[in-house]
């Protein structure tokens, strides 16, 4: 099932599928992450290439810099150039796990849900605890 964006703001929302199989709608990716997935669109980057350029400790907003081979024909194209550099960093092709921005941001929200829900047990826990039987 794909859900379908009714609107202009529903548009890089990322979407988590319930256990009946209906879709639920969540918080926008962060503005870091939303920039990293705007710059994928706009420099046409697969999510390895993204994952090597966050590694590399690029910054998505000057990327267009980079990605100017049309006119200056000496640079490489900006997929070739991140690759490049990535091997030349840390002497392999490739990242081992290739994560998208989406998928990230999905991890990231379900640890940060597991965080709160084992912080309200354990105060949970504790107010049993102290509370005086009657």
């Amino acid at each position: 099932m794909i859900p379908r964006t009714t609107s202009a703001e529903d548009v890089g929302k990322v979407v988590e599928w319930k256990d009946d199989g209906m879709a639920k709608k969540t918080k926008k990716p962060n503005q870091k992450m939303q920039a990293w997935i705007e710059a994928r669109k706009r420099h046409h980057l697969s999510h390895a290439q993204v994952h090597m350029a966050r590694e590399l400790g690029m910054n998505p907003a000057k990327l267009g810099k980079i990605d100017n081979h049309k006119q200056q024909p000496w640079k490489l194209p900006l997929p070739q150039f991140i690759e490049d550099l990535y091997f030349k960093r840390f002497g392999k092709t490739s990242p081992e796990a290739v994560l998208s921005i989406e998928e990230r941001c999905r991890l990231e929200a379900a640890k940060k849900e597991e965080r709160c829900t084992a912080r309200l047990r354990a105060v949970d826990s504790a107010t049993t605890r102290e509370a005086p039987l009657r």
